[in-house]
């Protein structure tokens, strides 16, 4: 029990900071955070090898690909 207590602590401590660093590297850079939206939601969307999306190159889900940057 006191494992497990210990290990939640950690962890919880771990999500603040991680959660922080986020907040600020957002602030920083809004466009960074768009960027990074972005990418979480490819992840979210093709979870499935199977996943297959039609869209065309001109939707927002490929503006930060065609950056020339």
């Amino acid at each position: 029990a006191d494992a497990y207590r210990d290990a939640q602590r950690i962890k919880g401590a771990g999500d603040a900071r991680a959660t922080a660093l986020y907040a600020e590297a957002f602030n920083r850079d809004p466009q960074f955070a768009q960027f990074y939206r972005s990418l979480e939601a490819y992840r979210n969307t093709f979870k499935d090898k199977k996943d297959l999306m039609v869209i065309e190159p001109s939707n927002d889900f490929f503006r930060f690909m065609q950056k020339k940057n």
